[in-house]
């Protein structure tokens, strides 16, 4: 068995996420229980309110802890992976892993990034939406003509069938219009609170590069498949200008899965609420066996799994 875990982006929030694990395992409970987000996370977790902890600023570092403590328990059970990657935020969770953070210094980065996402764009009407059933070069002629009425660009190459636009509400709203026209079967308004992997988003880049300036980023233990190349780190490449690149450019998720199955990887887990991305891995390929960790259940039981394939 060759295992990658894979960790889930923003949109899978829900309130009371992890608080099975936070109350069984005390291994989980001090990544609720930090102050680096300059919050309460187990208080908003625990309580809420939903509109509270979709916010960005506050979903970004809620998430983060979840997904930290999950891979703290599974590898406080020696189960470990050659390579991780993760869905737009999920890469923060996958660096973290990885060893390039410690979690206090994710969570803490990823507050400030979800401040400067959600103030990136001022009062311009953007908009995203998911487009399902259309092929690439389809969407990128859409979006072509569509972008006469302002930006919109492909912001995540899911998996085969979807793909998410963002831009400038108008041209978002004529791309989805031209996409069913060329034989999208569904366009799905997303309601995040900024056209997020778009250039629009240059501002929280910019930003971002300048917080970078003032964190230490550690050695990978494992490779991290990132998001804007769908590789490991090149020589030519540093992790802060890939993260600078990430939050304004597309994530290619289909082809990270594709990449870590080409290196032999045969085994996901999944971490964090939901299970969006063993979905997205489904459409993409047959051949990666498929985990998800949530809660107490599907921990053991991936424990269980993991533990019995490897003997």
């Amino acid at each position: 068995m060759r295992l990658a875990f894979i960790y889930v982006g923003q949109g899978s929030q829900h309130v009371g996420m992890g608080m099975d694990l936070y109350e069984q395992y005390p291994e989980f409970r001090r990544f609720y229980d930090t102050d680096a987000a300059g919050f309460n996370i187990k208080e908003m977790i625990e309580n809420g309110p939903e509109e509270e902890l979709n916010q960005t600023r506050k979903t970004q570092p809620c998430m983060v802890a979840f997904c930290s403590g999950i891979t703290a328990l599974l590898e406080q059970e020696g189960i470990h992976p050659e390579m991780v990657a993760g869905l737009s935020l999920g890469e923060y969770s996958a660096l973290t892993a990885a060893g390039v953070f410690d979690a206090d210094t994710a969570i803490a980065l990823t507050a400030f990034r979800g401040k400067v996402m959600e103030t990136a764009v001022g009062d311009l009407p953007c908009a995203m939406a998911a487009i399902m059933n259309l092929d690439r070069d389809a969407l990128k002629q859409v979006c072509n003509e569509a972008s006469s009425l302002g930006i919109v660009e492909i912001a995540n190459y899911n998996c085969p069938g979807q793909m998410v636009i963002a831009g400038e509400k108008a041209a978002v709203e004529k791309a989805s219009e031209l996409a069913l026209a060329a034989g999208a079967r569904r366009c799905i308004p997303l309601h995040l609170p900024g056209p997020f992997h778009s250039s629009l988003m240059h501002p929280a880049g910019d930003a971002l590069a300048e917080y970078f300036k003032k964190i230490t980023f550690g050695e990978m233990k494992v490779p991290v498949i990132f998001n804007v190349s769908a590789k490991p780190l090149q020589p030519n490449e540093s992790i802060p200008a890939l993260m600078e690149r990430q939050v304004q450019s597309s994530t290619y998720f289909e082809d990270s899965i594709r990449y870590m199955e080409q290196a032999g990887i045969d085994t996901l887990v999944e971490i964090g609420p939901g299970k969006v991305l063993a979905g997205f891995v489904r459409k993409t390929t047959k051949n990666l066996k498929t985990y998800s960790v949530e809660d107490v259940e599907s921990l053991r039981a991936t424990i269980e799994a993991l533990k019995g394939a490897a003997q």
